[in-house]
C-alpha cells in the first residue's frame, strides 16, 4: 500500500510523553504487520544534542550510523525492535545548514530566501525521505516542543501543506494536558481546547487527541472534549498514569487508539492483535517482587541523563525476574573515606560514562572499592576508562596514571587520543560515532555473556581510547582485554577474570537493549548481582 504518514504534536505544556505515544502507535501498527518507521524532529537550532549538556536535553542516543540524536529514538527503538538512522533525527540547525549551503552554491539561482517556501519545502522533504529509502507503510513524525512555541512554527506550516497535499494518507494525533485542580476537585478541559484552538489556528485539524491525565476521564469529559474540539468521540483517548511506560500500547490498544487511526486513513480495522510477547514481558514486570539494588555512579542528577542505561538495568531485571532498585550516587561527593558508606548495600555498581574532569576522582575510588570488595562491577565509556585509570594506580603502580583527556602532562597516559582524532578542531558529531564490530576473545566472561558469539557490533561515542602499549602490561597483571575491533586493533572490551563479574565496555550496550531483546551484557551484569552478597 501507499505510505501514510502520523503527525504527533504536542499542547498545553512539554513533557507530556509525545515519545511514548509516538513508540506505542508504532508498536500498535507493527503488531499488526505493518511497516513502520519514528522519525523526530526538534525545533532547537543545534545540528544535533551532540554538544548539549545533560542537564539541557537529557541522554544523548546514538543511531548505528552514526548520527547523535534525541533520547526519544531510545524509545522509538526499545518498544518497536527499528534501526533508526540520521534521517530518523532533524533538528531546525540542520534544516537552515541545508538550506544556506544550497543558497551559497547557488542553487536557487538567485532567489530570495524565505522560511515559506524553501524552509517548509526542506522540512516536507526530510518528513517524506524515509519512505524513498525503504518499504514502509506508516511514517510516524513527531515534531518536539508545543504548540504556539516561536521556533516550532514552520513545522507547523510544513504540515498543514502536505496533509493538504497527502490528503487521506495522512492524520494528526495531538497530545494535550488535562489538569486536575485539587482545591476545585475537578478535571479541567480548557487547556485542551485553548491548544487545539491554536493548532487551527495554523490550520490544522486534529485527527485524534490523547488526554495526558492524572485521573481518569468519564465519557461525559471525554464527549464534552471531542464536541468542543471537532472530534469523534472514538477519536479522544486518555493517557493515564501508568505503573510503567510499557503498559502505555497496551492502554491504547484498549482504548481504540491504533483502530482510530486506520479508519480515519480508510484501511480495514480488522481483528486486534494478542500481542503475546509484550503481555508476556508485562506479566513478568508484575510478578518481579524480589529487589536488586544497583548503584549508578555518575556525575549528572537527572534521571533522563541515563536514561538508555537506567531502562537496560530496569528491563534486564524483569528478565532476571527481579525488580532493580537503581541508587545514584554523585561521583563528586565519593571520598576514600566515605566510599564505602557510599556503596553499601549495593549488589552491584554501574560507572557511568561521561566527558570532563568533573567527578572522575569519585568514579576511580568507587572502581577501587569494588574491585577490592569483588562487587559486580559495569563501567560504560568513561566508566571502562575510569575502571583501568584505577588498575593502573594501584595494581601497576603508576600512581599519576591518567587520560589524556583529564592531564596531558602525566607520564603515563593509559588512556590516549585516537590518532584521527588529534587533528579535530570541531566538537559537534567529530568523535567515533555508530557501530563496529568487536571480536570476542574465547573464554572470557565477555564472550559468555554474548552467548558464545566470536562477533557483536556495538555503538560507540567518545574520542579517547585505551592506549595499546600497555595492554601486556595490564593482562600480566589480571585485568585482560578481552574484546577488540578487527580492524583498527582498538581494545572494546577489559574484564578480570578473577572477579565475579567485573568488566568494561568503551562502547555503549545500553543503545540496543530493547523490551523483547535486553542487550546479554546487561543480562548477565544483572544475574551476577543477584548471585549473592557482597562485602560492599
Amino acid at each position: 500500500m501507499e505510505t501514510r504518514y502520523i503527525f504527533i504534536t504536542g499542547g498545553v505544556v512539554s513533557s507530556l510523553g509525545k515519545g511514548i505515544i509516538s513508540s506505542s502507535i508504532g508498536k500498535l501498527l507493527q503488531a499488526r504487520g505493518y511497516r513502520i518507521t519514528i522519525q523526530k524532529f526538534d525545533p532547537y537550532i543545534n545540528i544535533d544534542p551532540g554538544t548539549l549538556n545533560p542537564y539541557e536535553h537529557g541522554e544523548c542516543y546514538v543511531t548505528a550510523d552514526g548520527m547523535e540524536t534525541d533520547l526519544d529514538l531510545g524509545h522509538y527503538e526499545r518498544f518497536t525492535g527499528i534501526e533508526t538512522t540520521c534521517d530518523n533525527s532533524v533538528t531546525t540547525g540542520r534544516i537552515y545548514l541545508s538550506v544556506i549551503e544550497r543558497e551559497r552554491r547557488g542553487d536557487y539561482l538567485g532567489k530570495t530566501i524565505q522560511v515559506v517556501p524553501h524552509i517548509t519545502d526542506e522540512i516536507k522533504r526530510r518528513i517524506l525521505l524515509n519512505a524513498t529509502k525503504q518499504e514502509l507503510d506508516f511514517v510516524i513524525t513527531e515534531i518536539g516542543g508545543t504548540i504556539g512555541d516561536i521556533e516550532s512554527a514552520p513545522f507547523m506550516e510544513a504540515i498543514r501543506q502536505l496533509r493538504w497535499q497527502l490528503g487521506r494518507d495522512a492524520v494528526c494525533v495531538h497530545l494535550t494536558y488535562v489538569p486536575y485542580l485539587k482545591a476545585a476537585d475537578e478535571l479541567k478541559t480548557k487547556p485542551t481546547q485553548h491548544s487545539v484552538k491554536e493548532l487551527q489556528a495554523m490550520g490544522i485539524q486534529p485527527d485524534i487527541l490523547v488526554l495526558r491525565t492524572e485521573r481518569h476521564l468519564d465519557d461525559a469529559m471525554r464527549l464534552k472534549v471531542a464536541s468542543f474540539c471537532n472530534v469523534d468521540l472514538e477519536c479522544v483517548v486518555q493517557s493515564e498514569d501508568m505503573p510503567s511506560i510499557y503498559e502505555v500500547p497496551v492502554s491504547m490498544q484498549q482504548q481504540g487508539l491504533d483502530a482510530a487511526i486506520l479508519r480515519k486513513l480508510g484501511i480495514p480495522v480488522g481483528e486486534r492483535p494478542a500481542m503475546k510477547p509484550w503481555h508476556e514481558f508485562l506479566e513478568k514486570q508484575r510478578r518481579a517482587s524480589r529487589e536488586v539494588h544497583i548503584g549508578l555512579v555518575g556525575k549528572y542528577d537527572l534521571q533522563d541523563a541515563y536514561k538508555s542505561i537506567r531502562e537496560s538495568l530496569n528491563l534486564s531485571g524483569i528478565y532476571n525476574e527481579v525488580r532493580t532498585k537503581l541508587h545514584f550516587i554523585n561521583s563528586e561527593e565519593i571520598t576514600a573515606k566515605n566510599v564505602g558508606e557510599k556503596l553499601e548495600g549495593m549488589q552491584g555498581v554501574l560507572i557511568c560514562p561521561g566527558f570532563g574532569q568533573r567527578g572522575i576522582e569519585g568514579k576511580i575510588l568507587a572502581a577501587e572499592h569494588c574491585r577490592t570488595h569483588d562487587v559486580p562491577t559495569f563501567g560504560i565509556c568513561l566508566g571502562m576508562q575510569m575502571m583501568v585509570i584505577e588498575f593502573a594506580r594501584n595494581v601497576l603502580g603508576y600512581k599519576d596514571a591518567n587520560s589524556s583527556e583529564m592531564d596531558s602532562t602525566t607520564t603515563h597516559q593509559v588512556i590516549d587520543l585516537m590518532e584521527e582524532q588529534k587533528a579535530v578542531t570541531q566538537m559537534g558529531g567529530t568523535m567515533r560515532l555508530g557501530a563496529y564490530d568487536c571480536q570476542l576473545l574465547e573464554g572470557s566472561h565477555a564472550m559468555e555473556a554474548y552467548g558464545g558469539d566470536t562477533l557483536v557490533r556495538e555503538r560507540h561515542r567518545h574520542r579517547y581510547e585505551f592506549n595499546n602499549q600497555y595492554q601486556s602490561e595490564f593482562e600480566a597483571a589480571g585485568m585482560r582485554c578481552t574484546g577488540v575491533n578487527p580492524a583498527a586493533n582498538l581494545v572494546e572490551i577489559v574484564e578480570m577474570p578473577a572477579k565475579r563479574w567485573y568488566i568494561g565496555t568503551q562502547f555503549h550496550p545500553e543503545y540496543s537493549s530493547t523490551v523483547l531483546h535486553p542487550h546479554p551484557l546487561f543480562m548477565s551484569f544483572i544475574k551476577a548481582c543477584i548471585d549473592g552478597t557482597t562485602e560492599a
